[in-house]
């Protein structure tokens, strides 16, 4: 430890000096002097997950798998992550991402899942007609389903569902189980749904001759709400 420094007294006489924290070793401050300067960490931006969108959930991993190649050195190991994101309210999107480190890889895959956003029409808690999506090798059956059915799928097609704010609905995958084909099939067949009035227009008939009654009136109502949700939010996306 080192010497305790001196000063002169009223009277004439050397008196110590209590130590102050400029003067004390490292080892002897407290920890509320030392965590004095430093910055409050914001863990929300630091989170690889976070959506960056006030209207969007977190995003959601759904599978991460590791690749090693072998150089002269030894093994490089590299990560992928396939990450789904949604609000729950219609909007979903899927993303991949590749890195040497699993978080920046979870980072890269939920920038590319906001970029592919997309609005999945929907009647209620379920989807508005069966569609069977298609991608590569991967195929998935999506149905429609009664109320107070759930979610009837499983793996990557359920986090999907999930993620875009379908509660009832049955699926079932046709083709290759790889969770990769299996999500981008998945979100294949989302994206080829078709509202009721474009079906309608189609087929040269009004919604209510070729919709049936309740699923019409679901959608109708979703879209009422979707709507409202719009008109009372401000730019940002958060409510006025």
């Amino acid at each position: 430890m080192p010497p305790v420094p001196a000063a002169w007294s009223s009277e004439g006489g050397l008196v110590a000096e209590a130590p102050t924290s400029q003067n004390r070793p490292e080892r002897e401050r407290s920890s509320g002097e030392r965590g004095a300067g430093r910055r409050p960490r914001d863990r929300q931006s630091d989170n690889p997950r976070h959506s960056g969108d006030d209207g969007l959930r977190e995003s959601r991993v759904i599978d991460i798998n590791r690749v090693a190649k072998v150089v002269k050195g030894g093994r490089r190991f590299s990560f992928s992550a396939l990450v789904v994101i949604g609000d729950g309210a219609g909007r979903v999107g899927l993303g991949y991402g590749k890195a040497k480190e699993v978080p920046l890889a979870i980072q890269k895959g939920t920038e590319e899942a906001r970029k592919s956003l997309f609005a999945v029409p929907l009647a209620g808690a379920t989807i508005v007609h069966p569609v069977l999506g298609v991608m590569g090798a991967g195929k998935v059956l999506l149905q429609p389903a009664a109320p107070g059915t759930g979610v009837i799928a499983g793996g990557a097609a359920r986090a999907i569902l999930e993620e875009a704010g379908i509660r009832d609905v049955l699926a079932k995958s046709l083709g290759s189980s790889n969770h990769i084909n299996v999500a981008r099939a998945t979100i294949a067949g989302l994206a080829d749904l078709r509202r009721p009035d474009e079906v309608a227009k189609l087929r040269g008939l009004s919604p209510e001759e070729c919709i049936p009654a309740g699923l019409l009136e679901a959608y109708r109502e979703s879209e009422r709400s979707r709507k409202l949700s719009a008109a009372t939010a401000g730019p940002g996306g958060s409510p006025a």
